[in-house]
Parts: structure tokens; sequence; C-alpha cells
């Protein structure tokens, strides 16, 4: 839970949320529950793993080699190096690197895990991790590289290799040997004891990192996506009564009826005269609360999947303490998130393909009831030469096209791996690294969205079709903020720096809504 005094997490305690998470990401510290149960709890576990070893015990990847290589007796003077080499050999991943906060949410789940005090890790470990989280100190961890199950073995062995001082991080905003940043602030890398490799890596807590980073911009995204509908149908003179109370209460869907009064709290004003006999807006406008509403009825029952995974012990073989025994089983697997991100992912680029419509009903003079064409600001003689938001509509179309190509399902690609012992994965990390990039797409169709439709609404107050009295508060509001950092297009002008402003806006949730 969030100390919020001191802005820290504690762990080892309390579940955490997916807001904890994203606060650790986002700069939170974290300290480690000290009370006599916890800390008893996780020694006893470390003990009974020490005296199982003593005995000669076959313990799974501690006593014996990985995966397939279960079968392979590890002579007892070579147990305490397996952990090393684990860490070691799973160091090949590639492609774009993981930023800073997403590895910083990393270290959080992780912890979490381990902090359930199952997973036989030391209390030096686990406060390897809390010292990496409070001095800022990031694994540089490779996307790519993952089938989520044993869980995320490559990424996680980046995290790994962090606490024993091997390898990169991020520290003051650069990537640094890591042995050199533990030189330089008088940290001691640790020694894995035997199964602490295996406990560090043998579990879902990338995807599970990234997931909670999709859900906190998944709900944003559903409050703006419902902000810049009421902006489009001001803009376009939409029919208010599609989102009427009685209507939308014989379809009791909660989260279509949440958007529902959330466009009615919008649009509460006097409206202007219609210029239109249309008697139903098109579906982008009508349907709005129906498309959104998809995806807040969704929330709720994914937080309960992603914060069940998130305060699981996904590793194995669980280590119990408190009975003495190894469980050996499949808690790596990484079906509830890849399912989760899979059906996030279809929500939001639902939301792309929901603005990309309103645009182009927006920007086209054949449908947009009498605004100009492309939304061009410009004005006599100089009118043929401008085209306003012309090349603006195209982007958003490639934007969401590119997003509906990448809700292909991750988790029906499963692959026969490591000699077909991990013979059935959950390709949960490629559906989260998916759900965020359809994410980054529809934040930029929306931030493309917000400025066509502040610009559609400034020039229906140009053209004397609305004045004061036709906007709720909340819509006046929200036009000032934008026009005070975005200028009316009158002249053509590249648009990219607008763009990406509100596109950093719509990450850092700058707005509040509803």
């Amino acid at each position: 839970m969030t100390n919020t005094a001191q802005n820290r997490i504690q762990f080892g305690l309390d579940r955490l949320t997916i807001e904890d998470v994203v606060a650790i990401s986002q700069g939170a510290k974290a300290h480690l529950n000290d009370s006599d149960a916890f800390t008893g709890k996780i020694n006893r576990g470390v003990a009974f793993l020490e005296r199982l070893l003593k005995e000669e015990g076959v313990i799974y990847g501690v006593t014996t080699g990985y995966g397939d290589s279960c079968t392979v007796a590890i002579p007892a003077e070579l147990v305490d190096e397996l952990p090393l080499h684990l860490t070691r050999f799973h160091g090949c991943g590639m492609g774009e690197i993981f930023s800073k906060e997403q590895a910083r949410a990393v270290l959080a789940t992780r912890l979490c895990s381990l902090s359930q005090g199952v997973s036989g890790v030391s209390l030096d470990l686990l406060n390897q991790i809390i010292t990496l989280i409070n001095e800022d100190i990031s694994p540089r961890i490779p996307q790519e590289g993952s089938v989520g199950a044993s869980g995320d073995l490559t990424p996680l062995s980046y995290l790994a290799a962090a606490l024993i001082g091997e390898r990169e991080v991020f520290y003051k905003g650069e990537i640094r040997p890591t042995a050199e940043v533990f030189r330089e602030l008088n940290i001691d890398p640790i020694k894995l004891k035997p199964k602490e490799g295996l406990a560090l890596m043998n579990g879902t807590s990338v995807m599970t990192a990234l997931a909670c980073i999709a859900y906190k911009r998944a709900e944003y995204l559903a409050q703006l996506t419902t902000r810049i509908t009421a902006m489009v149908s001001v803009g376009m003179q939409g029919n208010d009564f599609h989102f009427d109370e009685a209507l939308f209460s014989v379809k009791p869907h909660p989260g279509q009826q949440q958007i529902a009064s959330w466009l009615r709290s919008d649009l509460q004003a006097e409206r202007p005269p219609r210029n239109s006999d249309r008697l139903q807006d098109r579906y982008s406008l009508r349907c709005a609360p129906h498309v959104i509403g998809a995806l807040q009825d969704s929330l709720p029952w994914l937080r309960q999947m992603i914060e069940n995974e998130l305060n699981s012990a996904n590793d194995n073989p669980i280590i119990d303490g408190e009975n003495e025994r190894v469980l050996h089983g499949g808690h790596f697997y990484g079906g509830h998130i890849a399912m989760a991100m899979d059906t996030l992912k279809t929500a939001i680029a639902n939301l792309a393909d929901l603005l990309d419509r309103q645009m182009a009903q927006l920007m086209d003079y054949k449908f947009n009831n009498g605004l100009p064409f492309n939304l061009t600001g410009a004005q006599g003689e100089r009118k043929p030469i401008n085209h306003g938001f012309k090349a603006v509509q195209i982007a958003i179309s490639a934007w969401t096209a590119e997003a509906l190509k990448h809700t292909m399902p991750a988790s029906v690609f499963s692959r026969s791996t490591e000699c077909h012992n991990q013979d059935k994965v959950s390709m949960g990390t490629i559906a989260a690294r998916d759900c965020l990039r359809i994410l980054e797409l529809t934040e930029q169709v929306a931030s493309a969205s917000l400025l066509a439709a502040t610009q559609a609404i400034e020039l229906r107050k140009r053209q004397d079709e609305l004045d004061e009295h036709h906007m709720s508060g909340a819509l006046k509001q929200m036009q000032s903020d934008i026009l005070s950092e975005f200028e009316f297009v009158n002249e053509d002008r590249p648009l990219e720096g607008d763009l990406r402003k509100f596109m950093a806006f719509i990450q850092q949730q700058h707005w509040t809504l509803y």
C-alpha cells in the first residue's frame, strides 16, 4: 500500500495495486515490511532450503539443471555456481530497450512476487531490490526474448544481473556499467544463493509490470476519448439525445452508462440551432458510449486479473518453509496477463478506430454540417492554397490502421521450445508489448483528434454558430486549456511539434477529466 505522507510503497504486508507499481515507475520509493512475522517467514524458507541441501535433497533448479535438463544432477561443489550461470546464459535479449520507468515497474513487480515469502530468497536479495528502487538504479532490459513461460526468463536475467553487479543500468539519465555505479555508491553486489537465480527469473514480472502501466494509460484514454467525442459532437452540431439517461437505462452495462453520463455532463448547455435535419448521427457519434463502454466495462475484471498476478508467487518451485515442502508447478505461466493484454489492446484499438471515423466526418465538408473542408481556418483569397488538417486526417488513418494490425492475439501463437519442455507457452510479454504499441498509436490519434476538435469548435465560433452559452463549463475549460498551448490554424504550418506536445500531455495525464 502507498504511504502518501512519505511517498513510499511497502512490500511484504498488504496487496499492492496497479497504482502502487505505477507510482514506483514514476519515482516513488520502497521499503520492506520489517515485522517479525514477515522476517521470520522469509528466513524459514531460506533455512529449509539450506537444510535440504545438506541432506542432499533433490531440488529442481538447485541441485538439477533447468527445464529439460532437470534430469541432470549438479555436483555438490558446483551448486553455488549454478544460479550465476542461469543469469548469464539468458543474457541474450534483443530489440529496443525498456524505458527507465518500465524497468522500475519490473523491479516493483518482481519484489512484490518474491515478498510473498514462498520463493526461498533471502532478505539480502529483497533489500538489494529495494536499494535499486530507492537509489533510482534501473536494469537495462531488452524487450525481446520472452515467450512468457517459464515466465520472463531472459528479460528478468537483466534484473538478476544488476543485483550481482553485472551488465548495465540506467543511472542519472545514462546507461552505465552496473559495477561502476555500485562502486560510486558503495553498494555491494550480492552473491546469489542456490535457488535465487531461478526465483528472480522464473516468473511473470515483466509482462505484469507492462500490464500495470498499460492499464493506467487505457483508463485515461477511455476518459479522454469521451471528452473528445463531446467536443466533436459540439463541432458537428450533433444530437445530444443520443446519450439520454432513459435511453441508456434499458441497456444496463455500468461502464457504458458511465460513458453516456460523462457525455451528458459535457454537453449540458444551451445548444445552438441545428443546421442538419438528420434525426440520427452516424455511428461514430451515436454509438460512442457503446464503443468506449466496452473498454470501461472491461477495466474492473482486467484490474482483478492484473492485480492477482501482481500479488502472486509466480516462480517454480514454490518453497513452503512453514510446512517444509518443495512444490513443483507452473505458476510462471503468464496466461492471465496474456488474456488481459490481448483483450485490452483490442479495446484500445477500437478507440483509435472510433476517433478515426469521427475525424473523417469532421474534416469532410460533405458530412460536417457546414464546417470548412479539412477544418481550414483560411479565408478569402488565401483559402484555395490552405489545406488545414488534411494531412493530419491521413496520418490518423495510418496510425489507426497500424493499431488495428497489432490486435492479432499473441496468446494463440504459442511455440514449443526448450526441447519441448516448454511446449505450451503464454506469449504474455509479447501481448503486453503489443498493447503498449497500440496505446502509443492511439494516443497519437487522440492528440490529433483533440487539436482537430478544438479547431472545429473555434470555427463554429468564428461562424457565429457558438457562443459561451452553447458549451458546458467542462468543454469551455478544455477548449481554453488547449488554446493556451495550441495556435488556431489559419495558414498551413507543420503540426508535428503540436502533436508531439499534446501526445506528451496525454501520456502525463495532464488534464483531470471526470
